[in-house]
């Protein structure tokens, strides 16, 4: 590094310009009179005792007399540790910048734009790492890979993990399903470009546009009415229309659901047969948000949707009310699914117990 380019680092540093080339030109020399470092550094004379006590102050040199005015170098150690530390603040600053230009912070906000996808991926690792009831998650390979280890953990958790996963390749194939085994409770295979999409305990989702789109960006929410809006996308865009290659799912009881729409597909069809169903409902009621479990017969469901267009099958569509009624032998309590307002909970899970025919 040549004069120049220190003693623009020292300026840089919070050291004036005359500063800056009195101290470079008494490091030079170790030692030297007032009029000596002037002429070495070009400091006017009339300045250089100002300047000499100034650096003094700052710790980089000490000022005695001599006959005249003189000033010498302190250890350099001094000088460089304030430059180091100077250094290091910077650093610290810009890898600070640089975190939070990838990933604003939550406090404030209930959905944050992010700049980088691998910003949105360790989100989704973090949050799906915990999850304690539901993870449903759009994947491709790689994206399956990298989180293979987190939905394992959730697994092991009691988590439900439904995986749309996709290949959208000329000669895509199903992927063995041995692979999903411990990951995954059920899987799906789309053969289309698809978003990366990971909704977690129907609070967080992590929400990336497909590898073809333009721009590089990702969508973090953290709350559970906007989570809703993506839930729905995943089910009707995601998932409903795709085929099943792995399933947990048995037919034998206890069984478990954590789609209140398709647990009362199923249970309306025993009802109407005359069987005697019994279940527990396991959740949160609507009107105060505590857990809420409840144990008894299912006596009632409704699936109630809008006017269909002609030819469009009435099951498919996600909208209108949804619930089961169950009887505890005290009172009968309403149970709906992800953002039941009208029911007296909302059910994260039904667990169906037992299902008994009259003779």
């Amino acid at each position: 590094m040549d004069d120049n380019d220190l003693t623009n680092a020292l300026e840089h540093a919070g050291l004036s310009p005359y500063q800056a080339d009195a101290l470079v030109a008494l490091v030079d020399v170790g030692a030297a009179s007032a009029a000596e470092i002037a002429d070495r550094s070009g400091v006017p004379a009339p300045r250089i005792y100002d300047v000499l006590r100034d650096l003094e102050e700052k710790g980089y040199v000490e000022v005695y007399e001599q006959g005249s005015l003189h000033a010498r170098v302190r250890d350099p150690s001094s000088v460089t540790e304030d430059l180091e530390s100077r250094a290091s603040r910077f650093s610290r600053a810009a890898e600070t910048i640089e975190e939070r230009w990838a990933e604003p912070t939550m406090d404030d906000y209930a959905v944050s734009v992010v700049h980088r996808f691998e910003t949105v991926l360790d989100r989704a690792a973090t949050e799906i790492e915990g999850a304690t009831n539901q993870v449903q998650l759009c994947a491709n390979e790689s994206q399956f890979e990298a989180l293979a280890p987190h939905l394992r953990a959730a697994r092991d958790r009691g988590a439900f993990v439904k995986l749309c996963y996709t290949d959208e390749s000329v000669d895509a194939t199903a992927p063995p399903t041995d692979r999903f085994e411990e990951t995954c409770t059920e899987v799906r295979f789309r053969t289309l470009p698809s978003p990366f999409v990971a909704i977690v305990d129907r609070r967080t989702v992590c929400f990336a546009p497909h590898e073809r789109s333009v721009n590089e960006y990702g969508i973090i929410v953290d709350e559970r009415t906007h989570a809703y809006v993506f839930h729905t996308f995943f089910k009707s865009s995601l998932w409903n229309e795709w085929e099943t290659i792995h399933s947990e799912r048995r037919d034998d009881l206890p069984r478990t659901y954590v789609d209140v729409r398709a647990c009362v597909r199923d249970l309306e069809a025993l009802l109407a047969d005359g069987a005697t169903v019994r279940a527990t409902v396991v959740g949160e009621s609507v009107e105060t948000g505590e857990p809420v479990e409840l144990s008894g017969e299912v006596v009632e469901t409704t699936y109630q949707t809008g006017p269909t267009a002609e030819g469009l099958p009435r099951r498919s569509l996600l909208g209108g009310v949804v619930n089961l009624v169950i009887d505890d032998g005290e009172q009968r309590h309403t149970a709906g699914g992800w953002g039941a307002v009208l029911e007296d909970v909302e059910a994260l899970r039904v667990i169906v117990t037992d299902v008994e025919y009259s003779a």
